[in-house]
């Protein structure tokens, strides 16, 4: 019995030990910037505002109310309530945790009971005048306990591999959330401006039709050729033929938007967003690179999927060396009920047991190979995952410049074709020139508004794209 207890102890020593690399997070990128040349404070002034970077991660959790837009905030809320794949995406963070609160249970002893009855008959026995089998009952009542020492670790590193799981299935639904935020945000901005320049668009046909009629007229008299007629009939066709896929956009929009929040196209209600009721936020924090690596949820979900690699690594090795546990029995048996408590009936067991793999092929050895690969496997896809996230930063910010500068090209090109505009109004006023000349010009300030809208649309989503390159301030809840 001593030895017994003195195994017990040993074995009880070595608990403390889990074969296996221990997890080490990946050090931060040995790099203070995003781009080759170093960040500009601000942008270029576009219609009087400039958009200030600051080295900040204070970005808020709902960045979208940064636009400070009533509408847009009710489209946003009621797809984070009602989307289907960011609820899928919840019930699989779900399902990670319950596996992990499961998997704590190797830790605790594993108690059983059975009971059993049945009727049985022993056979003849004896040569010559054999003695007959005998027909009897048998109840039994039995208990189980058993323990699984885990000596070198292999339980809990598969503990730690569903703890890791968990985590990158929270970080999945962080980015899940963030996904969908984003794309609600961008297409409503986009249906915003399909929407406006659709109705631009149908200005300027209106006007080209009145340009037509006075070409036409012109014709007629013998004061222009006919090629003017041509002309005007081609700018009005180029013009219908842009307005059905705008059209068709913000059909696509609507119904995207629907889905998103979870509704069929045909019973959805979208409120109403005006482009230009959108506000451009000024103030950008910029997060700095080690703390990047720390915000985006896909690079957190990466580093999750290397501490389950790595984790598996533990449970690989664990397999290769020999297995303990402490196990016991007790119970009780006889023909009937009555007599289940006779002494004579009662039995038990106790003790360690151990089970040591021999011999198993290559089977164990190419196991552990291939966690080694696989944990290897997922460094690379990190590496890559934070590459890519760099990029996307390094993208969006130089985007931003360059969505200043062209917005302010095409302000001032919408400036000046208004100005024109004005000035041959005036001169058609004063006899000057003939109508024909103003709404050439208001064609030209039309398509010149088209361009300006654009330009607008793409610094707003721009803007998007950076606070989802970010992260989305998720952390900041």
């Amino acid at each position: 019995m001593m030895d017994k207890f003195r195994l017990v102890v040993i074995l009880l020593m070595f608990a403390g030990c889990a074969v296996g690399p221990n997890f080490v997070r990946p050090s931060p990128p040995d790099t203070d910037r995003y781009t080759r040349q170093l960040q500009s404070e601000a942008t270029v002034a576009a219609e009087g505002q400039s958009q200030y970077f600051t080295s900040s991660n204070t970005l808020i959790a709902d960045w979208w109310k940064l636009f400070k837009s009533d509408q847009l905030n009710t489209i946003v809320n009621k797809a984070i309530t009602n989307n289907p794949t960011l609820q899928a995406s919840e019930a699989s963070l779900r399902q990670s945790q319950d596996s992990m609160r499961a998997g704590y249970g190797v830790f605790f002893p594993q108690i059983q009971a059975g009971a059993g009855t049945s009727r049985q008959r022993t056979a003849s026995t004896g040569q010559g005048s054999q003695t007959p089998g005998r027909i009897f009952n048998l109840i039994t009542f039995s208990g189980t306990v058993s323990y699984a020492l885990d000596v070198f670790g292999g339980a809990r590193r598969s503990v730690e591999s569903l703890r890791a799981l968990a985590d990158y299935q929270r970080y999945e639904n962080v980015a899940a959330y963030l996904m969908l935020t984003s794309n609600v945000v961008n297409t409503s901005i986009a249906r915003a401006a399909y929407s406006e320049e659709s109705r631009t668009t149908r200005q300027l046909i209106m006007l080209e039709k009145q340009q037509l009629k006075l070409t036409q007229a012109q014709v007629s008299t013998g004061r222009v050729s006919y090629s003017a007629v041509l002309s005007v009939q081609g700018l009005i066709a180029s013009a219908q033929a842009s307005l059905a896929p705008l059209e068709q956009n913000v059909s696509q929009s609507e119904h995207l938007l629907a889905t998103l929040e979870g509704e069929f196209p045909s019973k959805v209600n979208l409120p109403d967003i005006d482009l230009n009721g959108l506000f451009l936020p000024i103030d950008l924090p910029v997060s700095l690179p080690s703390d990047l690596v720390n915000q985006r949820p896909d690079i957190l979900a990466a580093e999750a999927q290397m501490h389950v690699a790595s984790a598996k690594i533990g449970v690989a090795t664990a397999l290769m060396f020999p297995s303990f546990s402490l196990n016991g029995t007790f119970g009780t048996s006889g023909s009937s009920f009555g007599n289940l408590t006779a002494a004579s009936g009662k039995f038990w067991s106790i003790g360690p047991s151990a089970t040591i793999p021999l011999f198993q092929g290559t089977t164990l050895w190419f196991g552990r190979r291939a966690a080694i690969d696989a944990y290897q496997q997922s460094r690379a896809n990190y590496r890559q995952t934070v590459l890519g996230a760099f990029a996307q930063v390094a993208d969006s910010l130089k985007a931003l410049e360059h969505d200043a500068e062209a917005l302010q090209a095409q302000a001032e090109a919408k400036r000046d074709a208004s100005e024109a505009l004005k000035l041959l109004q005036d001169n058609y006023r004063a006899g000057l020139v003939d109508y024909l000349a103003v709404l050439t010009a208001d064609v030209q300030f039309h398509e010149t508004s088209i361009s300006y809208l654009q330009a607008v649309t793409q610094r707003y989503q721009d803007t998007v794209a950076l606070f989802v390159a970010l992260g989305g301030g998720w952390w900041n809840v």
